[in-house]
């Protein structure tokens, strides 16, 4: 079982993969709500900018270390991230509720990544940190 408030105490840094600049959308919720606690960095590339932050296009483009990746993306649509996310080091790879992905939860274990599924991190700090 993985330590949910370990991993949110030694997180810093998250990039928020498929973020809306909508503010009724949970991405941007969730966003809004860790911004506080986390240095979030934004990543769609439908996007310059959400939130007043840069949005990145894709994990890669990211010029800074990312300790989370956290996923808003249906469950089939995962597989895609796993590569980048070990590509640039993430040490925690966060499917938020409703999603999860066997194949890419696998990958990512054997990489070394600590994976958390199916569980909304603004609940989860809420949870365990407040």
């Amino acid at each position: 079982m993985t330590d949910i408030k370990r991993v949110l105490e030694d997180t810093r840094t998250i990039a928020i993969v498929g973020i809306s600049d909508n503010p009724s959308r949970p991405s941007n919720e969730v966003a809004r709500y860790l911004m506080p606690y986390f240095d979030i960095i934004p990543v769609n590339p439908r996007y310059d900018s959400v939130l007043g932050l840069k949005c990145y296009p894709d994990l890669e483009s990211i010029p800074v270390q990312v300790d989370m990746v956290d996923l808003f993306q249906r469950s089939e649509n995962i597989p895609p991230f796993v590569r980048p996310a070990i590509s640039i080091g993430a040490r925690y790879f966060w499917m938020q509720l409703g999603i999860s992905n066997a194949d890419a939860r696998n990958e990512l274990i054997s990489a070394g990544i600590t994976v958390i599924e199916d569980k909304c991190t603004k609940i989860e700090y809420a949870r365990y940190c407040l």
